[in-house]
């Protein structure tokens, strides 16, 4: 599996099928006017965390709210919120969770239970008028997954006012990470006891 952060909340997850052929998932394309550029669209399954998210791959199978969906051989399963759409994808024996761009109010206890165990957690983190770094780590702490990986913050272009990602890290106690160009493992890579915090280049 390998997975890309292309700003925002928008990431690319390119998986293995069992029989051979790849999938690729694309999650909360974004338009160019928030300043930084968006990727091709040239995924199997768009997954979009808000309604009426940006879509123009007429192939592409669309998601776009709560549900469970089955498409050549990756699960997804969307769980409604206030604002938004929760994803839980698997692919490849690896359990994702996209949270899209939550608010301060967290998640229930009965969908934290719904989103279950996770291997890698797709956080927003920077926003202080919905989740800021403080209310992402209890997020953190209460789904417990193997892998972050932060989203949703300041990056170089971005017209929105977001904060660096170095006051998240500084919350947890972290100086600095370096920030990888993509995200390749398999289910047998993922750490199974200290979890790990992954920067990713947008």
């Amino acid at each position: 599996m390998n997975i890309t952060w292309h700003g925002q909340t928008c990431f690319k997850i390119g998986t293995q099928k069992n029989k051979g052929g790849a999938v690729n998932i694309l999650i909360d394309l974004f338009d160019k006017e928030v300043g930084l550029k968006p990727p091709k669209n040239d995924s199997d399954i768009f997954i979009s965390s808000v309604s009426g998210g940006k879509n123009d791959s007429p192939s592409a199978f669309l998601i776009n709210g709560p549900g469970e969906y089955d498409i050549s051989g990756v699960s997804v399963q969307g769980i409604a919120n206030k604002n938004n759409t929760i994803y839980k994808i698997e692919a490849e024996d690896i359990k994702i969770c996209h949270l899209g761009v939550l608010d301060n109010s967290g998640l229930s206890t009965s969908q934290i239970e719904e989103i279950g165990d996770i291997d890698i957690l797709m956080l927003p983190v920077g926003d202080q008028k919905s989740l800021d770094a403080k209310s992402a780590i209890k997020i953190m702490s209460e789904i417990e997954p193997k892998i972050t990986i932060p989203m949703y913050y300041k990056v170089p272009g971005l017209k929105e006012k977001l904060d660096s990602i170095d006051v998240f890290l500084k919350a947890l106690g972290i100086k600095s990470l370096k920030a990888e160009q993509k995200l390749s493992l398999k289910k047998k890579d993922i750490p199974s006891e200290e979890a790990k915090i992954v920067i990713l280049e947008p």
